[in-house]
């Protein structure tokens, strides 16, 4: 029987099962052969699965894309390429999190992006399948109290440099989202908007911003009336309402605009908001 012979013998619904719903491999010029079988049902078919095909190729050649910067340290023999990148810088309340990746040489993770690029429900798919491929992944953080000792740009180089330390086995080069990182001992590149330029970068940026939210929606049950779980601590409408009306809490950080002014603190004397 030959390969249009069988794919005729086919009803609609059990060509949708098999090469649809299951994902099984056509045979070379079966796609052909369902963009021509006489079946409109089998025609649209034909028409989604090679839409498919085309998607599959646009996401392999932005991963391709994305892999530029690995890529070239891979070629030359640098295998462990880490990627750093933080969340949390702008809100008012929480610590700045941070996270470090390091990914298999030639590693592809289709879907892997910007964090800020994506839905939280694509955050939470890539999140635990980046940190299953990685070689290594860890997570850093700066304090409340920290940034407002030594100011959130501060504190944002410091929970990056902590994040990078505890890393195992250390980068043997690190890419990093338009920063200089002192302390630290291997090269390292800064890639300006490089969680959009570079797939270790993006991963961290993902692996960061899963790992805040979470902590974010569990603070919130120990310092309920604020919504942390929905705005993160970001100065939306409802959280600075809610700071009008109940106050700064210890998440706060004093040395922002709008918690310093609450607190009668002169913001000018402390670091100035980034609003």
């Amino acid at each position: 029987m030959t390969i249009a012979d069988e794919l005729a013998a086919l009803s609609i619904s059990e060509l949708r099962e098999r090469f649809e719903e299951r994902g099984e491999e056509l045979p070379r010029g079966g796609l052909k052969l369902l963009e021509d079988d006489a079946r409109a049902g089998v025609r649209d078919l034909a028409a989604r699965l090679q839409k498919k095909k085309d998607a599959l190729k646009a996401e392999e050649r932005r991963l391709d894309k994305l892999s530029k910067f690995e890529q070239e340290l891979w070629d030359q023999g640098v295998e462990l390429v880490g990627g750093v990148d933080e969340v949390g810088m702008a809100p008012l309340a929480g610590p700045v999190i941070t996270a470090a990746v390091i990914l298999p040489k030639g590693t592809r993770i289709p879907g892997v992006n910007d964090s800020k690029q994506l839905t939280p429900e694509e955050r939470e798919e890539l999140a635990p399948q980046i940190q299953k491929l990685a070689v290594a992944w860890a997570i850093g953080r700066a304090e409340v109290h920290e940034i407002d000792s030594i100011n959130i740009y501060q504190a944002g180089l410091l929970a990056l440099r902590r994040a990078v330390l505890a890393l195992t086995p250390q980068p043997q080069h690190l890419l990093v989202d338009a920063r200089k990182l002192q302390g630290l001992t291997m090269p390292q590149q800064a890639i300006i908007k490089g969680d959009a330029k570079s797939i270790t970068i993006g991963a961290a940026s993902i692996v960061a911003k899963v790992h805040r939210d979470k902590l974010m929606s569990e603070l919130d049950a120990k310092f309920p009336g604020y919504n942390l779980t929905a705005n993160k601590g970001y100065p939306t409408p409802d959280h600075l309402e809610a700071l009008e009306r109940l106050g700064a809490c210890e998440l706060h950080r004093k040395s922002f605009g709008p918690v310093a002014r609450k607190l009668g603190l002169d913001p000018a004397s402390r670091q100035q908001s980034l609003f």
